[in-house]
């Protein structure tokens, strides 16, 4: 009997994990529908326009409708592209951020990740590929050179990316999300890295002003010129969730506290509406000076920090 409840409390501890992650793939995909409303607004508001205002109320259904156009219309394959990786491309761009939302520590997953920040520098690393074959698969010149671009701008700022966060490593001393819920203090203290982690933000995501992949007087629209239809919405939902993705580790990261509070969407849209005020403020950079943040500016600061930072950690411990 002891063995049957046994395996019947773990079978439904399986079942209440599925469900809460069900449940978090959900939200995420409606917070991506509604985040492009917003964009399409805040954008319309900065140019002194209204934005979308037609389909429902205040324009309420527009992400709606525009995925039920996006998947309903026909889905054109290059006549000489790689078919499968072609198809794989677009779905593995929208997997990825969604698999990397499983370390977030709400209380309804169930499941803790002691290697939480690593498992997300390797779900970034991972990320790169769907760019770069959605580009390669493509057989098009234009998109072979977005996807290059997004491939070097990825893996550039990933470095700075995994500098900053191992500052807070160094300090904390675990990679574990669930035991960031007690850091404000270490986040307010480490608050003048907010604009360093910002830019890396932007740079990461491919968001203006550096969408250098996507540059549509130079590119046509970079690696996804040659999507359309279900191909071309997975690519922008995918984006979009990669987003949302940033902006919670922003929040995990500078504001640990508000994870388990009712704040934590004011500070997740915080974060979220600072993609959409650098892309309605800031034009786009040159490709130089977006390496040249990341190898020569940025980078150097970011390891004399660090230098700094362990050398502290070794004078008070011992």
């Amino acid at each position: 009997m002891n063995g049957t409840f046994c395996c019947i409390n773990k079978l439904m501890e399986y079942v209440v994990c599925i469900v809460g992650y069900l449940m978090q793939w959900v939200g995420v995909l409606m917070g991506v529908a509604f985040f492009t409303l917003l964009e399409r607004k805040i954008l319309g508001y900065t140019g002194m326009r209204k934005g979308p205002n037609k389909v429902g109320y205040i324009g309420i259904l527009q992400p709606f409708a525009d995925a039920v156009k996006l998947f309903t219309k026909e889905d054109v394959v290059p006549m000489k592209s790689s078919v499968m990786l072609y198809m794989i491309s677009p779905v593995l761009a929208l997997f990825m951020p969604l698999c990397m939302w499983c370390v977030f520590p709400y209380w309804f997953v169930g499941v803790e990740f002691s290697w939480g920040w690593l498992y997300v520098f390797c779900g970034l690393g991972m990320g790169v590929y769907s760019l770069f074959l959605s580009g390669w698969s493509s057989n098009s010149k234009y998109a072979v050179m977005g996807s290059l671009r997004a491939v070097a701008q990825m893996i550039s700022y990933e470095v700075v990316l995994a500098m900053v966060v191992m500052l807070f490593v160094f300090f904390l001393g675990s990679y574990d999300m669930g035991l960031w819920g007690h850091t404000s203090l270490l986040g307010a203290g480490l608050l003048p890295l907010l604009w360093i982690w910002m830019t890396v933000m932007l740079g990461e995501s491919q968001r203006s002003p550096f969408d250098l992949a996507e540059g549509e007087s130079e590119l046509v629209s970079g690696f996804n010129t040659e999507y359309s239809g279900v191909g071309f919405a997975l690519l922008f939902m995918g984006e979009y969730g990669a987003m949302l993705l940033m902006s919670m580790l922003s929040s995990v990261l500078f504001l640990g506290s508000v994870v388990d509070s009712i704040f934590f969407p004011v500070v997740l849209w915080f974060f979220g509406f600072v993609y959409l005020w650098a892309r309605a403020t800031f034009p786009r950079v040159r490709y130089d000076q977006l390496m040249y943040l990341a190898w020569k500016s940025l980078l150097p600061n970011l390891l004399w920090l660090t230098v700094v930072s362990v050398s502290i950690l070794l004078m008070v411990s011992y």
